[in-house]
């Protein structure tokens, strides 16, 4: 007897939206780039949050990681700015238009090198976006060159060992007052996932360095941006658990050992500390905990710091509620009465 039943139709999320209208187009990526991971993972938090496809701006600027863009909600706004100049951009887009949510990916060498000047004016402005470095501590468009964040006593292919001190962007953004501090490893997708999460709740930059191996350049015995290298070497500070502000929110855990963090929007970030004395809210402790890694030799993971209160870039400003690309000419460019009152007033 022939079955008659229906294909079940796949599920779908507050919008009515099923995953795969969060897609984009096919990858070109080197097969295994940890870029590739954290582009599912992208398309799953902005599917399971809800997140309104043609309401993103997808920001990039050069290189393997910049591709990313173009591997997600293709029904959103994208832009390819030139070689470390995603910031500038990102800005101009936020300030026309603040309604959309904003998204940047970037890489050690567009974010550490050519673009470290617009990164660190983007961390202290508290521009509100996601801000994703896929960070794998080489130049991957020409032939894996360190970067930046490559680790000193690293090694390339060719046995040459890296001299110099890499960047610790986690500690830069701390420094810089980034409101949203985490690391994560492309291997680790659900704590990569709850962190993608959490940075779409907040309102300020949210920075995630990812580490995410360069298979081609980057992933052999004696680097330490490796898979094995990372999976050996990973410290988890918690385990992070996530309740979006569409969703009742239970208290189901131990005080003693889980700090809950709430977000602007009613979410809820829930860490299950795996280091009993560490605050994720203690700017302190988060210096500490970076510096004790770096000498230790540790990879940590995890939600570093988070300032849930602190304001934003564009509420500082006091932009109206009607994005400035909406408007009308007149709105946007007063008459002369206006200017004249300007003038008197600083008489």
């Amino acid at each position: 007897m022939s079955s008659t039943a229906e294909p079940k139709a796949p599920p779908s999320n507050r919008l009515g939206l099923d995953v795969k209208q969060y897609g984009g187009g096919k990858s070109t990526l080197c097969v295994g780039c940890g870029h590739d991971v954290i582009t599912r993972q992208i398309t799953q938090a902005f599917f399971e949050m809800g997140v309104t496809p043609h309401k993103v701006a997808k920001m990039s600027g050069i290189g393997c990681s910049s591709k990313t863009t173009a591997y997600f909600v293709d029904r959103g706004h994208g832009f390819n700015a030139v070689h470390g100049r995603m910031p500038a951009v990102a800005t101009g887009a936020m300030l026309a238009n603040h309604h959309l949510l904003t998204i940047g990916v970037s890489g050690d060498g567009d974010t550490a090198s050519i673009g470290a000047g617009q990164f660190v004016h983007l961390l202290r402005r508290n521009l509100p976006m996601v801000y994703i470095v896929e960070n794998n501590g080489v130049y991957g468009l020409t032939k894996g060159q360190f970067s930046a964040t490559a680790d000193f006593g690293s090694k390339l292919k060719s046995g040459v060992v890296n001299d110099l001190p890499a960047i610790d962007l986690c500690a830069m953004a701390i420094e810089l007052g980034c409101g949203y501090v985490a690391r994560s490893f492309s291997g680790d997708m659900k704590q990569l996932l709850g962190l993608l999460k959490g940075a779409i709740a907040h309102r300020g930059t949210a920075l995630l360095d990812v580490i995410s191996p360069c298979v081609t350049f980057n992933n052999h015995e004696s680097s330490t941006k490796s898979y094995k290298w990372a999976k050996d070497h990973e410290i988890p500070i918690q385990e992070i658990g996530f309740v979006p502000f569409f969703e009742d929110i239970h208290v189901d855990y131990d005080p003693g050992t889980t700090q809950d963090v709430a977000l602007h929007d009613g979410s809820h970030i829930r860490l299950k500390k795996l280091r009993a004395d560490y605050d994720a809210m203690d700017k302190t402790s988060a210096y500490a905990l970076l510096h004790e890694a770096k000498e230790k030799g540790e990879f940590l993971t995890g939600l570093i710091y988070v300032e849930p209160e602190k304001k934003d870039f564009l509420s500082l400003l006091g932009l109206p509620d009607q994005p400035l690309a909406a408007m009308t000419l007149e709105q946007t460019r007063p008459g002369p009465e206006a200017l004249e009152q300007i003038m008197e007033s600083l008489r």
